[in-house]
């Protein structure tokens, strides 16, 4: 008996249309129409898409019309049942509409006039010899595969800068393809670079292929479409290579395991880690976890005994990780010296220029975003409820992005009574204008967003520099991953400190992943490395730790501070954020929330805090504003974000207000 109607999602991103709508499949489309396919629908008095996540053989019951499918616009071209059930588990896991969920889950091919493929970054080496993995390597790969004999845990690599832990992938990803099954790498954004598709390609030739921000919406459906028909057996890319419909899943990789950007700022607002697991584990596949500095979160479930965790605790070929030194910024002050560069690192970019070897400048950008900190003693000012920097707005308020708390501007450092105190404002070009100033011979490169607006403006920066046409390159984060250049001996960390000052909890893992990944560009071959870290506070043990390459020390220490304050992963945390063209109606409707929270939680055990303004509080024209709530227990958080979906759809006082729901904020 065959299917006569199809249940559809409509392609409308409203909560109260958030349910699969009945079809009739007509019968020149009974052989075509499956689930996933994308249709045409009448809805209303309009035409619109909508997409099939069900099929059934009878009319369904009750008296109303079933309007009859139209067309179906995917031909043969239908969307794995898999990734239909991984769609329907991210709505409902993260709180978003389930259109949203497919639209993330499923490529939608638009109409799109067709372009010459373009290659991930400029060109790449043909096919060559690949390397040999090293004694520590291979037992690396042994012991994976001996738990995936055994069990079938999360692997987390932990290997140091510079462990060699792609070639550790690269053989699990042989072992894999031999069995017939296929792999998804994920990696940063800014570390698919020149050198890393070199390193795929020579091991896998064309059966490797690459997503990254400049395909076009054709080219990208088309990757997926190869995948889905067999073409390639292995895809590289950032966050949204996670979706990529193999039919036969063997292993997902998450490089850079740690980074922020696998963790997306739209709806569904999902965890990249997370639904590796979901896949993994509904298609019978495998998951590697690999970082030199790993989440706060992952360590914390390798120690757990949730995860495997296996080290690699020494560089590739012998190579040594870099000197590593410490320079007191308030001490440089002190002495007159107001330049960002020390008297220290100055002496020894000097050095690297006559010996012709090569230099990098890091500045620590991140989490700049008005924090107050005091330039002489380092103190900062802080919020006496969360433990978390004040940041200074304009109308003269330092106020917590979490709580909502405020108090007066300051003008001189409570601590010290010290002038010096405010927001750091350096930026790459300052920085690069100074170099050039003190060192007029030296060749600089500067690698910020506006140098690298051009197309492949990035590699042309990266390929000048690793040729030696350049000695000096200064960037941000982007200069510090993935990449490897033998000749750089020195690596200087500007503002080293400046991430721990920014509104975030998390602040101090951030400033230390960002030091350790920073330092561990230096000395990467033969010729010993010297890491300078420049700080207003060295005594922080973020910094101290980043320096002695001591992961151990980190993760001690801020372990018990977040357990102390309930924070991830001692704890759980829920965000209720609102987005509204509207201030004052903004601030009335997060109330209401706020209001709606005491009501269902009188005692307060989710410790709700806000609402208050978000890091950046207007963007675009909409006002953002947020709500956390924290508790130990995830199933308590649920349900109070339940309570609020159901409270926010059946007041008309939310009409113009978007509320979005995050459990990793």
């Amino acid at each position: 008996m065959k299917y006569e109607y199809a249940e559809v999602i409509v392609d409308i991103a409203s909560e109260k249309l958030d349910r699969p709508f009945v079809y009739h499949i007509p019968e020149e489309l009974a052989t075509e129409v499956s689930a996933g396919s994308v249709v045409r629908i009448p809805f209303g008095s309009r035409e619109i898409t909508g997409y099939v996540v069900g099929l059934k053989r009878e009319r369904p019951e009750g008296d109303f019309e079933i309007r009859d499918i139209l067309e179906i616009r995917t031909g043969t071209d239908t969307a794995e049942e898999h990734m239909l059930r991984l769609a329907v588990w991210m709505s409902g896991y993260y709180g978003s509409t389930t259109i949203q969920a497919l639209k993330t889950c499923i490529p939608i091919r638009k109409r799109v006039r067709s372009r010459k493929k373009k290659d991930a970054v400029a060109a790449v080496p043909e096919p060559g010899p690949a390397d040999t993995p090293n004694e520590a390597q291979q037992a690396a790969v042994e012991a994976v595969y001996k738990e995936w004999e055994n069990s079938n845990r999360t692997i987390l690599i932990n290997g140091v800068t510079g462990s060699g832990k792609t070639l550790v992938y690269t053989e699990l990803i042989d072992r894999i393809l031999g069995e017939g099954r296929q792999a998804i790498v994920l990696i940063p954004e800014i570390a698919l670079t020149r050198q890393t598709v070199a390193r795929f390609i020579r091991r896998f030739g064309n059966r490797v292929s690459f997503l990254h921000s400049r395909l076009s919406n054709g080219e990208r459906y088309d990757q997926m479409k190869a995948a889905r028909n067999g073409d390639i057996s292995v895809m590289v890319g950032p966050r949204s290579a996670l979706f990529t419909p193999f039919p036969k899943l063997g292993l997902i990789i998450i490089d850079e395991e740690h980074e922020t950007s696998y963790h997306s700022e739209s709806m569904p607002r999902y965890q990249a880690h997370e639904v590796a697991e979901f896949r993994v584990r509904e298609e019978d596949a495998h998951l590697v976890l690999g970082s030199a500095t790993p989440s706060l979160e992952s360590a914390w479930r390798a120690r757990q005994g949730e995860y495997l965790e296996i080290r690699l605790p020494n560089r590739y070929g012998n190579a040594v990780l870099p000197e590593t030194r410490i320079i007191d910024m308030r001490a440089e002050l002190a002495s007159g010296n107001r330049s960002i560069l020390s008297e220290a690192l100055q002496k020894e970019i000097a050095d690297r220029l006559e010996k012709k070897e090569q230099v990098m400048l890091f500045l620590n950008r991140r989490g700049y975003s008005g924090a107050v900190s005091c330039r002489s003693c380092g103190e900062k000012i802080g919020c006496p409820h969360c433990d978390v920097s004040l940041v200074r707005h304009r109308n003269g308020k330092l106020i917590c992005h979490y709580c909502g708390y405020e108090r007066d501007d300051v003008t001189l450092c409570p601590n010290c009574g010290s002038p010096y105190i405010g927001g750091m404002s350096v930026g790459t070009e300052m920085v690069e204008e100074i170099v050039r100033n003190t060192f007029p011979k030296s060749r600089v490169l500067r690698m910020d967003s506006d140098t690298t607006k051009g197309k492949d403006g990035h590699v042309k920066i990266l390929e000048r520099f690793a040729s030696g046409k350049a000695d000096i390159l200064i960037g941000t984060q982007m200069i510090v991953k993935g990449h490897d250049f033998p000749n750089v001996t020195l690596v200087g960390v500007l503002l080293a400190d400046l991430s721990l000052n920014s509104d975030d909890y998390r602040a101090s893992e951030r400033t230390y992943g960002l030091i350790t990944q920073a330092v561990g560009r230096a000395g990467r071959a033969q010729k010993k490395g010297l890491a300078l870290i420049q700080t207003y506070q060295p005594e922080h043990f973020a910094v101290k730790a980043a320096a002695a390459q001591d992961y151990e020390a980190f993760y001690k220490e801020e372990t018990e501070f977040r357990s102390l304050m309930a924070y991830p992963p001692c704890g759980q945390m829920c965000a209720i954020f609102g987005f509204a063209e509207d201030e004052e109606k903004l601030t009335e409707a997060m109330g209401h929330i706020r209001s709606f929270l005491k009501k269902i939680d009188p005692e307060n055990v989710l410790y709700a805090i806000g609402p208050a303004p978000m890091s950046v509080g207007k963007v675009a024209d909409r006002y953002r504003q947020v709500i956390y709530l924290r508790n130990r227990d995830r199933d308590k958080l649920v349900k109070a974000r339940e309570l609020t979906e159901e409270y926010v759809a059946i007041n008309s006082g939310f009409s113009e207000i978007s509320i979005q729901y995050d459990f990793h904020c």
